[in-house]
């Protein structure tokens, strides 16, 4: 290691701390290449079964750090055809010693985090890779099962369909594996469930002991107070809300309400609580036996003024169904509680559901608390570094690129209104399409993408639209999403963790049409590879990112 590597060690900044002893370590796994490259596999195993042996003795990962690092560089080489470059092994070690790590888009966090889990899960006491969706999960687990199979490591999978006939033995076995792969949802509800369980025998997580986050900032910070509730049912009048839905349609914005929309807040002014008074037949709303009615007119105002269609819910299956404003994911178990689900309910004329009694809830600030060793990878967190070694006590480590980026970031445009600009959004894609260039086309709401689907139609344009009301191909729209002229239209669900590739994904198996995407490829990088265009700006810098590094991988 060079002497200024070992300067930087000790001095500067977080990250070049953190990449120095990266570097250190990766020298020492260098030196190790030679000789584990020429061994046998069975040499090979026979070298992870005494790590695994060493780790259950007792001995600190510390010690283990870079025969393991090293021995899986090697076996992912041998079995899955993947060597992990020298940027990803550092990622590694800085998510060994509980940091988070920002990559770029398509820098590889799913190999990156493969050294580390298997370090971490090598004494037995188990580690959850926490992922954003089911896909991703069962994807991430099955590439790199064989890697954790050579370690003598299980691997579980924990999805929405796991146990769906209610018996949960199932998923106590995937939880019981070494590794196990789960999405956020389904751990904390399973962790909310065996805190209600009347037995042991009836829970299915052990002792939490290690986990990696992946697209950290979305959990600990976008959503990170939101909380998660099971409920049970309750027993109340949902006439109220009906009627009071009716009244407040009465109302006119200035002259009866006022509405803050940066707050999300609404009040009813005199002139509205008169003639409220007046429909109800009562001389004084403020009296408190009539407080129901106060409240109930409230979250009416609220559901009527504040919250719009298809920007922060949408209508299916007869259900009011919250979009998530930081993935723009539909979010079918969620809810608003006092009674503000329950007025959107009766505002779309739908049947009103009593509201749950809570009967345990958590958020995902706390749950994360709860494991002794925690990190994370994102494409978007040095910006909020202060919060989360504030909140939770993380460090943000910003890795290098394999390669030098290639992205060229214009600058904003700003238009006379809303119409003039989604226009504007048009010709570009018309232009780009036109010289064979891929176009993501991202919007800030549901009614937006549908707007500029509309007009992409209008002008004759194919293109996909993926937003809350169709996310169900999600995955396979964003793989394909880099063919020569794609235009996928968006909102910020953006396929998280699913790579946009030049030219598009080849299915499994297609191998007599690879050459066809090598000549795709060829040409998306000859038109400009893919032109990523906002029509409009998030509350969240964050979020703005996410969409921005979208960029193509070569």
């Amino acid at each position: 290691m060079s002497g200024l590597s070992w300067f930087k060690q000790y001095i500067g900044t977080h990250t070049q701390r953190e990449l120095a002893r990266g570097e250190r370590a990766l020298a020492m796994m260098d030196t190790l290449a030679q000789a584990l490259g020429s061994e046998s596999d069975e040499r090979l195993k026979a070298r992870a079964s005494s790590l695994r042996k060493r780790a259950r003795d007792g001995v600190a990962t510390d010690d283990l750090l870079v025969e393991t690092f090293a021995l899986t560089r090697e076996v992912a080489q041998r079995l899955i055809g993947l060597r992990p470059f020298d940027v990803q092994l550092m990622g590694g070690v800085a998510l060994h010693r509980g940091n988070i790590i920002e990559m770029k888009t398509g820098e590889g966090k799913t190999l990156v985090a493969v050294a580390p889990v298997i370090l971490h899960a090598l004494a037995g006491k188990g580690v959850h890779v926490i992922t954003v969706n089911d896909y991703l999960a069962a994807r991430d687990a099955n590439w790199m099962r064989p890697v954790y199979s050579f370690f003598g490591l299980s691997v579980g999978v924990v999805t929405e369909d796991l146990d769906a006939d209610g018996d949960r033995a199932e998923r106590r076995a995937a939880y019981a594996a070494d590794i196990t792969y789960v999405t956020n949802h389904e751990l904390v509800f399973d962790y909310l469930r065996d805190n209600l369980a009347g037995r042991l025998s009836e829970q299915v997580l052990r002792p939490l002991n290690a986990a990696l986050v992946d697209e950290l900032d979305l959990l600990l910070l976008d959503e990170a107070s939101t909380p998660l509730i099971i409920s049970g049912e309750t027993v109340e009048d949902t006439k109220l809300c009906v009627r009071a839905a009716k009244l407040v349609a009465k109302l006119r914005p200035g002259k009866h309400f006022k509405v803050d929309y940066r707050s999300r807040q609404a009040s009813i002014q005199e002139a509205g609580w008169a003639i409220l008074e007046k429909s109800l037949g009562v001389p004084n709303l403020a009296a408190p036996e009539l407080l129901p009615w106060q409240h109930a007119l409230h979250q009416a105002l609220l559901a009527h003024a504040v919250y719009e269609r298809d920007v922060d819910y949408v209508v299916q299956q007869g259900e009011v169904r919250l979009i998530d404003e930081h993935t723009g994911r539909v979010s079918p178990d969620k809810r608003f509680s006092d009674g503000l689900h329950q007025a959107l309910e009766a505002k779309e004329g739908l049947s009103v559901q009593s509201e749950d009694r809570t009967l345990a809830k958590v958020s995902y600030q706390l749950f994360f608390r709860l494991y002794p060793r925690l990190a994370g990878m994102t494409g978007t967190a040095y910006s909020a570094r202060e919060e989360l070694q504030r909140t939770y006590g993380l460090r943000v480590v910003v890795l290098p690129t394999n390669r030098p980026l290639q992205r060229k970031d214009l600058p904003n445009r700003v238009y006379r209104s809303g119409e003039e600009k989604l226009k504007a959004a048009v010709r570009a894609v018309s232009k780009a399409q036109k010289r064979g260039q891929p176009v993501l086309l991202g919007t800030t709401s549901v009614r937006e993408s549908e707007r500029l689907a509309a007009l992409l139609q209008a002008e004759g344009i194919p293109h996909t639209v993926l937003n809350a009301k169709n996310h169900e191909t999600e995955a396979e729209s964003i793989a394909q999403a880099g063919r020569p002229g794609a235009v996928t239209v968006s909102t910020n669900m953006a396929g998280r963790g699913v790579d946009i590739l030049l030219g598009g994904r080849p299915t499994e198996g297609d191998t007599d049409k690879r050459a066809e995407y090598e000549r795709d490829r060829a040409a998306v990088v000859a038109a400009g590879g893919l032109l990523v265009l906002g029509t409009g700006l998030h509350e969240s810098r964050r979020i703005d990112n996410r969409r921005m590094y979208r960029e193509l991988r070569a």
